[in-house]
């Protein structure tokens, strides 16, 4: 069922039995701010049932995401929802064995990945009504372990977006909960803002060039990009093979370590993660200790975010940030350099790579509508600001023997080599930076931005290109966002911890312990609890 299409009059109905639903819970457990434990024990011990979960976030998207503050996170809804958190309530009234770790936790998933049922848009309106014939390997896997996919969130078109969520024809601005004037970030502002409002309880977002961190460093959640391998991409839009992963988003730590737990494995359609096997953990929550951080040495890139690029305020929290973490006993180093990286250039995501990626996507999905980049680009349906890149994919030769490519694969290497051997030399555990360098952007601004001393290296607006995200990205190495606080128009910011591959657990734990220290997160001002409503 489409959130923005259906008939009033099936939303009506669906809200009202939402509402109606939710009522008793609101006296058993809120459902703002819940997490996984938190809803989990209210179904043991009878407090709240699936149905009232379900219906609870369904009343709170009714009222928030194309109603009051119009959060516009949401694109498609879940039609088999309830009945699904019905089937769940079934299996605990006759004594049954809860699914696996996710039992009765609705998700929501970014619509680039393939969920059975509804449609899978990549916020294209050219595929609006394409509805995928099976689920992307992640997708079931949540399934497995006893999640409800709850619906599909908002994204930047084709997941081409870093500094907004604006550039989509089909769902338009999504917008900060924190601030409904500014940019949720991209590409997964739509899971960023949805999971910030308590749409769900935890979400998935997709990850090349930082499209996890970033919203969930403009939304206040915990957002992995994990290394590339460990959670399967098939079923995904692709953006870039070497870089592209899907990763868990979060309002804690605990929850983004548990959905990577549900979606973390091997998948034969997926050789990049035959490269995971012996590196997955049994469970990424053994490392949720509040004393990960003592001893841990830290190294400071402050190489990346010099006050030539980076708001000042920026630098500031993240000096305060210093100091919580060394509170939290970790030992920092700083500045740590690693100087190879200054000469080289940002390895691209090219045309190239993207050509080849979606022809292997687009024969895996037959029916498809415009089901080649030449006639993806042909159709003029994207986004005007999407055109002359869909045009160059489709004109793109392939990838091994396009000399952008080749290039980038020989920079990738080359910061691998550079930051393995500055980190052995200082014995550096993690690497730590802001997420980003900017604060977020307001909406559909892209003229009159803060502009530091020295324009973004990606041309254009400051604001809408201040990646921190590139350096995990062109690692293809794990690194997270975790609040650490709230600056000017009451906007969230993030640190981001880097690890080496494969280091999940590591930069989870260091991720746990600051946020236990600090309990930067609050929820947004303008998706309040909803009362019961009058008789």
């Amino acid at each position: 069922m489409k959130l923005r299409q259906y008939p009033r009059s099936a939303i009506q109905c669906l809200a009202a039995a939402a509402l109606f639903a939710a009522i008793p819970a609101a006296h058993a457990l809120a459902i703002e701010e819940a997490g996984i434990a938190d809803l989990q024990a209210a179904y043991r011990d009878g407090r709240l049932s699936v149905h009232q979960a379900v219906a609870a976030y369904l009343a709170r998207i009714e009222a928030y995401d194309k109603h009051g503050p119009y959060i516009n996170s949401i694109i498609n809804l879940n039609s088999k929802a309830l009945e699904e958190a019905d089937q769940e309530d079934a299996v605990l009234r006759a004594g049954g064995k809860p699914a696996g770790p996710l039992f009765g936790i609705p998700v929501l998933v970014k619509d680039c990945i393939d969920a059975a049922g509804m449609p899978m848009t990549a916020g294209f309106q050219g595929w609006k009504n394409y509805y995928p014939p099976s689920d992307a390997p992640l997708v079931a896997k949540i399934r497995a372990a006893g999640g409800i996919i709850l619906g599909k969130a908002s994204l930047s078109e084709f997941t081409n977006g870093g500094g907004d969520n604006v550039n989509s024809v089909l769902p338009g601005f999504a917008r900060n909960p924190y601030n409904t004037a500014f940019a949720t970030g991209g590409s997964s502002g739509g899971t960023g803002a949805a999971i910030a409002s308590s749409f769900a309880t935890v979400g998935i977002g997709t990850d090349t060039g930082g499209s996890v961190r970033m919203p969930s460093a403009h939304n206040a959640l915990a957002g992995l990009r994990p290394t590339v391998g460990l959670v399967s991409r098939t079923g995904i839009q692709p953006n870039d093979s070497v870089r592209d992963t899907a990763g868990p988003m979060a309002r804690s730590v605990a929850d983004m370590a548990i959905l990577l737990d549900a979606i973390a494995g091997e998948d034969p359609q997926d050789e990049a993660t035959a490269r995971a096997r012996g590196h997955i953990a049994k469970t990424y929550t053994a490392a949720l200790r509040k004393d990960a951080l003592k001893g841990a040495r830290l190294g400071v890139l402050r190489q990346i975010f010099t006050a030539k690029i980076t708001d000042p305020r920026i630098i500031a929290n993240f000096d305060k940030t210093l100091d919580e973490l060394r509170a939290a006993g970790a030992v920092i180093v700083d500045p740590f350099n690693v100087p190879e990286i200054d000469n080289l250039p940002r390895a691209p995501q090219t045309p190239a790579r993207r050509k080849a990626d979606m022809i292997r996507f687009l024969a895996a999905h037959p029916g498809i509508p415009y089901p080649s980049p030449q006639a993806i680009a042909e159709s003029r349906l994207a986004h005007p600001l999407h055109q002359a890149a869909l045009e160059a994919v489709a004109a793109a030769g392939p990838p091994e023997t396009d000399e952008a490519t080749i290039k980038g694969l020989e920079i990738e290497n080359a910061y691998r080599a550079a930051f393995t051997k500055e980190m052995d030399a200082n014995h550096i555990d993690a690497v730590i930076f802001p997420t980003w360098a900017q604060l977020p952007v307001v909406n559909g601004d892209r003229n009159t931005q803060l502009m530091t001393e020295e324009p973004s290296p990606k041309g254009g607006v400051t604001g809408l290109g201040s990646s921190l995200t590139f350096v995990g990205s062109t690692l293809q190495w794990p690194a997270l966002s975790v609040p650490n606080g709230y600056l000017g128009e009451g906007l969230p910011v993030g640190l981001q911890i880097l690890g080496r591959a494969w280091d999940e657990s590591r930069i989870i734990g260091y991720a746990y312990a600051y946020e236990q220290a600090t309990h930067h997160r609050r929820p947004p001002p303008t998706v309040p609890p909803l009362g019961p409503k009058a008789e």
